[in-house]
């Protein structure tokens, strides 16, 4: 079928839908970027309400502890117990997605992250409290998958990376926004404040199409046709991408479903390397030890006041992240992610080199300035590739009939790295700060050669083109 489709648009002889059509390049279309902006803005709001749910436990800890007398030992339940609802949330995103769409499995997140805080809100004890916190962890779990997958699949291909980077930057932004409203309002207030992304995502969603490739995988024909007008505008010519798309999904329609172990065959597994590698490296990097432990570290260095340290790290990051969007779709993927696992290697060798020079009595006046130093760069190189890109990639590599079953492994083996390595941060810091970060410095250049080895690059690629890469 797939073949038969592609010879009737060679002779001219397209489908119904397609005939009218002027002829225009779509993706320079003046009338698609507004939709497809908009689109993006309404599912960002769950990349929002992820770093919300992420920040929330940082500001609130003593507050929370001495209204509900919980203990340490709880209260390190109820701030880790997101991950593991992150987890199970993982799991399952890519099959909710494909069973009722892109734009319902971020309408079921959002019902999830809304109880979630309510619970949380309304919570007497630790139980309400725990099981508020692991539905707002399932909740992120699944945007953690569903929201760049479907930036990428509705994005033109020369706004794709851009677009998939504003997921990275908006989970920033909600972590900051909620660690500064931590310090000026309750924690129960500090919760409702959570459910407000959400509530704008649950009305956007009424007013963005559904994403084309998936209806078209669903075999929903009309609705397609009226998806991808909606994002490309109603006189752009569609005929190219709308039979690339068509094509390229009855051909995967003919293939058996594919079940998690069937994607360490011999068809799949390059991308299931350069996937899992990539988030991998992103999280045993460091991130999670060091963003969640920035005030410790600052302290153990001995700056006399960690505060200033631990804001200028939350300045950072939203600028960077901005700049790392604009570069997305000019440097290149692989040049990015090279460049930022650089500079993650530097962060982490200043810091270290500044605890070597602390445990060594040696000038001991540098030690604070290497170290706030050592993490600010750490923070901005991480932010300007290896924090968004993984992501993007993620979303672009693998087909369309094994992205679910994909996505989920993905973002399962990310949180899992991230719980291993904000678990055990405190542990290597209290066995030795130096070599602490001596080791993140060695995953960092591990990650550069990976890069360069392994991962292709998919800048100003269609979806088709790049898995054609991959398999060649």
């Amino acid at each position: 079928m797939a073949i038969d489709e592609c010879k009737d648009i060679e002779n001219g002889l397209e489908k119904p839908f397609l005939a009218n059509a002027k002829i225009v390049d779509c993706e320079n279309e003046d009338g698609s970027i507004w939709m497809v902006l908009l689109s993006t803005c309404v599912a960002v709001c769950g990349s929002f309400e992820f770093g919300s749910c992420v920040g929330y436990s940082a500001p609130t800890q003593s507050e929370i502890m001495n209204d509900l007398n919980v203990t340490l030992a709880q209260y390190s339940m109820f701030g880790s117990i997101i991950t593991i609802g992150a987890m199970i949330g993982a799991i399952t995103s890519g099959r909710i997605a494909d069973l009722i769409g892109r734009k319902g499995a971020m309408r079921m997140s959002a019902i999830f992250c809304i109880t979630g805080w309510l619970a949380v809100y309304f919570s007497m004890g630790t139980l309400v409290l725990d099981m508020g916190r692991f539905l707002t962890g399932y909740g992120i779990g699944i945007f953690s998958y569903v929201v760049p997958v479907y930036i990428a699949e509705i994005a033109p291909k020369n706004l794709r990376g851009g677009l998939t980077t504003i997921n990275q930057l908006m989970i920033v932004c909600g972590s900051s926004v909620a660690y500064l409203l931590g310090t000026v309002i309750t924690w129960r207030n500090l919760a409702l404040t959570g459910i407000l992304p959400c509530t704008f995502l649950l009305v956007g969603l009424f007013f963005i199409p559904e994403s084309p490739r998936w209806l078209a995988k669903v075999g929903l024909e009309k609705e397609f046709e009226v998806a991808l007008r909606k994002l490309r505008g109603k006189d752009a010519d569609v005929s190219r991408e709308a039979a690339e798309i068509q094509a390229y999904v009855d051909t995967l329609q003919s293939l058996s479903k594919t079940r998690i172990l069937d994607l360490f065959g011999s068809k799949y597994i390059r991308s299931v390397i350069i996937g899992v590698g990539l988030m991998v490296f992103q999280q045993f990097i460091g991130i999670n030890g060091i963003g969640f432990y920035a005030s410790q570290t600052f302290e153990s260095a001995g700056l006399s006041n960690s505060s200033i340290g631990t804001i200028a790290y939350a300045v950072v990051q939203v600028p960077i992240t901005i700049v790392g969007a604009f570069l997305m779709d000019r440097s290149g993927r692989r040049p990015l992610l090279m460049v930022s696992a650089t500079g993650t290697f530097l962060g982490c060798f200043l810091t270290g080199a500044s605890f070597y020079l602390k445990g060594n009595d040696i000038l001991l006046e540098w030690v604070p300035i290497l170290a706030v130093s050592g993490v600010l760069v750490y923070i901005s190189a991480f932010s300007i590739g290896m924090g968004a890109v993984p992501w993007v990639i993620m979303s672009e590599i693998f087909p369309i009939h094994v992205k679910s079953a994909a996505g989920s492994l993905v973002v399962l083996v990310n949180w899992l790295g991230a719980w291993a390595v904000s678990y055990t941060f405190g542990f290597l810091m209290a066995w030795t700060s130096t070599g602490t970060f001596m080791l993140y410095a060695g995953f960092s250049v591990l990650t550069i050669l990976f890069v360069a080895k392994v991962v292709p690059e998919t800048k100003g690629k269609t979806l088709e083109e790049i898995q054609a890469i991959i398999n060649s």
